[in-house]
């Protein structure tokens, strides 16, 4: 229900209510969700693997096949995934900062995490009917970054002294 749940605000950001809503969820959440995410996006890649094959793969059982895709196609796709996610919130926590607003790096991570529904899910949908390298999900990297600047925008800014 809590992942509906973040799904549902995730799609309607960047809104303030879903912000919000978003910002309780935990950490803990955020990174199940992000991890299903991956998932959901590595779906066309791995029909692909297992119908086609390529040079060993061909010769695989399914189920090593599958083993295989997943230590060397999943994990390093989620290591990157997660990679480029600290580097986009620490861009939001460098924004953050210019902008004046009391918004720590683990907030804007999880924000992050968030804000990459809509591309993935577009991603995968498109990569079900056509052929598309991993290396386009990086273009979904300015999406996220214009999406926090809105989310970043609708904190309050610092008090000042």
């Amino acid at each position: 229900m809590v992942f509906f749940h973040a799904f549902a605000h995730s799609i309607k950001l960047p809104k303030k209510n879903a912000i919000f809503q978003l910002n309780r969820i935990g950490m803990d959440i955020a990174i199940i969700y992000m991890l299903f995410l991956n998932l959901l996006v590595s779906i066309p890649s791995f029909v692909q693997y297992v119908l086609a094959g390529d040079g060993v793969a061909k010769q695989l059982n399914l189920f090593f096949k599958i083993i295989y895709y997943f230590i060397f196609h999943y994990l390093p796709l989620s290591i990157m995934v997660f990679a480029l996610l600290s580097i986009i919130a620490g861009i939001g926590t460098l924004l953050a900062k210019l902008m004046g607003r009391k918004l720590k790096f683990a907030i804007l991570w999880k924000m992050t995490v968030f804000t990459t529904t809509i591309p993935f899910l577009l991603y995968a949908l498109i990569g079900l009917f056509f052929s598309i390298q991993d290396r386009f999900l990086f273009l979904f990297c300015a999406y996220s970054l214009l999406f926090l600047f809105f989310i970043i925008s609708v904190y309050p800014k610092r008090r000042k002294k």
